[in-house]
């Protein structure tokens, strides 16, 4: 499975970003995908992760109410909705796939910066 990512970019605090993630190889062994970040001296933390029919969901405390993430199977696209932007959302944001093989593929990071 290879992933990239995009949508990133420079955005004022309060702001909103939408964060793509296509994915192409053997999708069809896919049951999770999910959104990490990195933000600059900090160790890399899982944002929102969906299941593959996207009935289930889960995130991170510090994204509840502002972060949605979803997937459309059709398009072999995992979405990240970004409200409320902080300046603490800062990081680059990676797009993860979970196989039913247990094997998770990442991309190569898409950067978000919000200013304050």
């Amino acid at each position: 499975v290879q992933l990239v990512e995009s949508g990133g970019g420079l955005v004022q605090a309060g702001g909103s970003l939408r964060l793509s993630c296509v994915a192409s190889g053997s999708t069809s062994s896919i049951i999770a995908m999910g959104w990490y970040r990195q933000a600059p001296g900090k160790q890399r933390e899982v944002v929102a992760g969906i299941t593959n029919d996207g009935g289930s969901t889960n995130y991170a405390d510090s994204v509840k109410g502002r972060f949605t993430i979803s997937r459309d199977n059709a398009k072999n696209t995992m979405y990240l909705q970004m409200n409320s932007l902080k300046p603490n959302d800062t990081a680059v944001y990676y797009c993860t796939a979970r196989s039913i093989l247990g094997r998770t593929a990442w991309g190569q990071g898409t950067q978000v910066t919000v200013s304050s």
